[in-house]
């Protein structure tokens, strides 16, 4: 499955609203239609170009004197079933007024007075200005609650599924407790944060380059929830690179993966500090980074409390993540600092583990 692909379906796994971004007839609407059979998912598709404001904001009705804003049928039907996926096609030949009553319904989950169940994931589909028919920019507003997805049609992928009727299509799983990796993700980003300030927030000068994805507080949140589903899936690096950009833009994710890999992105005085109560990172790249960047430290001070707290975090991301994933950190500091200090006794059964003497 291609890194596009496996994105929209884990999006859609921990309901991020997702926009596809391709040219006429490269079957997006076919994928959503199948996707949503493959998922157990029911499809309600809305063509946004032909459609009115009072579409998605509600059309008002008068009832004993009050006015109140009904939703329509295909709302009501996804809201009695708990469960679908609400496609909304050709979003960016919508004019600006229907653009700006999507804004509740992508954003708030929300048609009229109607509040779609947690259950409804939403997709987007659009092709770009130059190719679409009588084309909008889209609003920077609407814009920053996607998930951005470039779709790309690969010949060998279209020609197998065309003489399979697509029937190879696979679908990865996501765990029931993906969540519990929130935190920890969330923890990740605000330590990038704390490095960067200024890219917290970066709105396109453009209008075309604020239709699609920019940093905000928004979309960290969005990236901090994809995260740790594409973690929880095992899914692979260029998956998580694919997420990122599409959230947060191609300059912030290539800089934010950067900074975690070198350990860059992480507190270190407050790990220092508080070695007890420093969150282990849990994905690979990011522990090494992590480890990385602690025997930086200690080289950098080469004094003994940053040698005690050193192997106390050693210690702790081994009992985290297992022996395995520490040796090389472990034998790095112990090279680097053990004509000088003692190694602490909590750390000792790390040492008998590695068998360094």
């Amino acid at each position: 499955m291609s890194p596009t692909l496996t994105a929209l379906v884990l999006a859609i796994h921990a309901r991020v609203p997702v926009l596809l971004w391709g040219a006429p007839g490269t079957g997006k609407s076919s994928v959503i239609r199948q996707l949503g059979e493959r998922l157990g998912l029911p499809v309600e598709t809305v063509i946004a170009s032909i459609r009115e404001p009072s579409d998605f904001a509600g059309l008002p009705v008068v009832t004993d004197g009050r006015v109140r804003f009904a939703p329509p049928d295909w709302a009501v039907r996804l809201a009695r079933h708990g469960t679908g996926l609400l496609f909304l096609d050709e979003i960016s030949t919508a004019p600006p007024a229907v653009q700006a009553a999507l804004l509740r319904v992508v954003l708030e989950r929300t048609v009229g007075d109607l509040e779609l169940p947690p259950g409804v994931a939403i997709v987007a589909a659009a092709n770009p200005a130059a190719q679409a028919a009588g084309g909008w920019d889209l609003s920077a507003p609407l814009a920053n609650r996607f998930l951005h997805l470039d779709w790309h049609v690969n010949g060998l992928a279209w020609a197998d599924g065309f003489v399979s009727s697509w029937a190879k299509l696979e679908v990865p799983e996501l765990p029931a407790d993906w969540t519990a990796g929130l935190p920890a993700a969330r923890d990740e980003i605000a330590g990038y944060i704390r490095q960067r300030p200024d890219a917290l927030l970066s709105v396109a000068e453009t209008a075309e380059a604020a239709s699609r994805a920019w940093p905000s507080p928004r979309t960290w949140e969005m990236a901090a929830r994809l995260l740790a589903a594409a973690r929880a899936a095992e899914a692979p690096a260029e998956v998580l690179e694919t997420l990122l950009a599409g959230t947060v833009g191609n300059a912030a994710a290539r800089d934010y993966l950067t900074l975690l890999r070198r350990g860059a992105a992480w507190d270190l005085d407050r790990a220092f500090q508080r070695p007890d109560d420093a969150r282990i990172p849990e994905s690979p790249d990011a522990l090494d980074g992590f480890l990385r960047a602690v025997i930086a430290r200690f080289a950098a001070s080469a004094d003994e409390k940053a040698w005690q707290r050193s192997w106390q975090l050693l210690a702790r991301a081994a009992d985290a993540a297992g022996v395995d994933a520490v040796v090389p950190h472990a034998i790095a500091l112990h090279e680097a600092g053990s004509d000088a200090f003692l190694v602490p006794a909590e750390a000792r059964p790390l040492l008998e583990a590695l068998r360094v003497s």
